[in-house]
């Protein structure tokens, strides 16, 4: 028996990726003005960011991702005096379903699509290593060891993301109805844990316990545990110490407290204890982590 074949239809297509970074930036910092052919992205993962768009301003908040057209002169910066994370990705793709992203520049990615930026990121850090040759244009130089099909799946993430945005987009118009106690719970949960983590970034010098965030909060620990857990992707211990991590890096980019403040302020026990545990997880000491700052804004520009 002759049985048809039926050829899968591609609407959007990626056919070439020109650079990836994950840019920590100095309060400071302040890119040159460009234009160029491709398109490009860029996530606010941490803190403000200020962007310049053919001399139109916008202020990106964390979370909010911008997209640059091809040709549209752009400039970018740190912003309210924060020193911002950044992914910036950028790619070639003539698919005319790109057109949504012709009338609307900026959005914020639901859970499903920082699931698949999340994916995107580590891949791309998995099969490319900072370029060499940067000073002629090559952006993006291959890992000898990465792992196999890393830029396969590259690219199904990033057409995946691209493609979950503009479903979204247009379903605006069309307002899908969902069942209204699903609605209200997941807000709740969600609210719960953005208050939990504004407490924990706001005491974060007194190490509140998970038993002390029940009882400030009122709620049940295996409760808080799991929500928790399913927002954030992380335990609330986990989080907590990556959350001092990340606020040390800033501090330190921002340039306003000496080593033993940082110290103070995170809540560690000594300036030795705040190194031993900065060296463990990011696997530089502060001192060799400022020393990377400067010299990855300088490749970047």
């Amino acid at each position: 028996m002759n049985y048809e074949k039926l050829e899968l239809q591609e609407q959007l297509i990626v056919s070439k990726l020109i650079s990836f970074y994950y840019l920590e930036m100095s309060a400071n910092f302040r890119s040159h003005g460009e234009k160029h052919y491709f398109w490009e992205m860029v996530l606010v993962d941490k803190g403000n960011m200020e962007v310049e768009i053919d001399g139109e301003v916008f202020l990106l908040e964390q979370g909010e991702l911008v997209f640059y057209r091809p040709n549209e002169y752009h400039i970018g910066g740190a912003a309210r005096r924060t020193a911002p994370n950044v992914i910036i990705l950028s790619f070639e793709c003539d698919s005319p379903a790109m057109a949504m992203f012709m009338e609307h520049r900026i959005f914020v990615p639901d859970e499903n699509e920082r699931v698949l930026l999340s994916q995107l990121v580590r891949e791309c850090r998995e099969a490319f290593e900072p370029s060499s040759k940067a000073s002629e244009g090559v952006l993006l130089q291959r890992r000898k060891d990465a792992e196999f099909g890393c830029e396969q799946l590259i690219r199904n993430y990033l057409e995946s993301f691209l493609i979950h945005l503009i479903r979204r987009q247009n379903k605006l118009s069309q307002v899908k109805k969902a069942k209204p106690i699903t609605i209200v719970k997941e807000n709740r949960d969600k609210a719960i844990v953005d208050d939990i983590i504004a407490y924990l970034k706001l005491h974060v010098s007194i190490n509140p316990t998970v038993d002390q965030l029940c009882n400030k909060f009122n709620i049940n620990k295996t409760y808080l545990n799991m929500v928790f857990r399913r927002i954030t992707g992380q335990s609330v211990h986990a989080y907590c110490v990556s959350l001092k991590i990340e606020l040390a890096k800033e501090m330190i980019r921002e340039e306003q407290y000496n080593y033993t403040e940082i110290s103070e302020r995170l809540g560690y026990g000594s300036i030795h204890y705040f190194s031993r545990r900065f060296k463990s997880e990011t696997n530089m000491t502060p001192t060799e982590y400022a020393r990377t700052i400067q010299s990855k804004v300088k490749r970047i520009e």
